[in-house]
């Protein structure tokens, strides 16, 4: 499969994925996932250790959007070798005044899941996710499972077509 991981079958493996990613998973077609040492987590790391491409290596960040006192939420998936656009393409898709990365609190306490393992699945339903056309055109992408100590392996197509996905050129 990818890298020297032990892939199987996502659905089956809920002891690897945190309780909103278990209960979203059944929904996105050809979910793997595999478990990490929880310390390698951050991307340079976890590639290098498992001999997987920062080319298939996709993050996922929780952004904070302010406009008129209010403050919403999206993600971004970017792979590892690109940069979402916050302060341009994601804060005027958005339609906000100002935009920035969420503080760590909140992106874990909102998304049930732990710093360094966010993913999209199971995010909130009404959150946006702004999908890198990279990341929406890769055959498979490596991205969180809401753990640190797990990763999933999904499709490129599956991120695109999660509830509230959006395919935009984000990375710079």
């Amino acid at each position: 499969m990818v890298g020297i991981l032990e892939w199987g079958p996502a659905q089956a493996r809920p002891e690897l994925l945190a309780a909103p990613v278990a209960r979203a998973v059944g929904e996105v077609a050809g979910a793997e996932a595999a478990a990490i040492d929880p310390d390698l987590a951050d991307t340079a790391a976890f590639c290098e250790r498992y001999e997987v491409p920062l080319e298939i290596s996709a993050n996922c960040v929780v952004v904070a959007a302010k406009r008129g006192g209010e403050v919403g939420y999206a993600a971004c998936m970017v792979l590892a070798t690109g940069r979402a656009d916050v302060n341009g393409v994601v804060r005027r898709h958005l339609g906000a005044r100002k935009a920035s990365f969420a503080p760590m609190a909140e992106a874990t306490s909102l998304t049930g899941m732990e710093y360094g393992g966010i993913t999209p699945v199971g995010l909130p339903a009404d959150w946006p996710i702004l999908v890198d056309e990279a990341v929406a055109a890769a055959p498979l992408v490596v991205v969180g499972s809401g753990l640190r100590r797990s990763k999933l392996l999904l499709p490129g197509k599956a991120v695109a077509a999660l509830p509230g996905a959006e395919v935009v050129a984000l990375a710079r």
